[in-house]
């Protein structure tokens, strides 16, 4: 049996405000190792709002783990004014895959919580092109609930395995 080619978009402003709000940080490469055995994502796309020169150490974690970084365009004037949203980047860049890319994947693994993606994630699933919605906390949109269990997933449910855990010195 073939084992799937998956692909994940992740919401990186959701997941990070959604967990530090639970007082936990992600583990970069954790997560991508997760993303990979339990979800065979093979490439995984982590979407940031802006660039913040004194973010550089973060930016080196995020992709020394393998995950594709893309930056939201804005301009630079408004660097710092404005929370900016990745919602629109994401479905643009997923419905960019499945009409020009040749659909060279399999299925779609989304985190994030917020309900701005519920029309793409139904969309999906009518389209069999879905895996799974992965939410930071159990704090999620409740349109979600219009969906099958079998398409959700609370990361703080496997907490334990994806947490950074400083390292202690000896």
């Amino acid at each position: 049996m073939k084992q799937e080619n998956n692909i994940a978009f992740i919401d990186a402003q959701n997941l990070h405000l959604w967990t530090t709000s639970e007082n936990w940080k992600v583990d970069f490469s954790k997560l991508k190792l997760y993303l990979e055995k339990k979800y065979h994502v093979k490439e995984s796309y982590f979407f940031l709002w802006f660039i913040d020169e004194n973010q550089q150490e973060m930016y080196r974690k995020i992709q020394k783990a393998w995950f594709i970084i893309e930056f939201r365009e804005h301009s630079t004037h408004l660097k710092g004014k404005k929370k900016w949203n990745v919602d629109v980047d994401i479905v643009f860049e997923v419905m960019k895959r499945l009409i020009d890319d040749e659909k060279d994947f399999d299925k779609i693994v989304l985190v994030s919580w917020d309900w701005d993606y519920i029309k793409l994630v139904k969309y999906l699933i009518w389209k069999n092109f879905f895996k799974k919605v992965l939410f930071p906390n159990n704090k999620y949109s409740s349109l979600y609930k219009q969906i099958k269990t079998e398409y959700r997933q609370n990361l703080s449910l496997i907490k334990h395995k994806i947490e950074y855990k400083k390292e202690r010195c000896s």
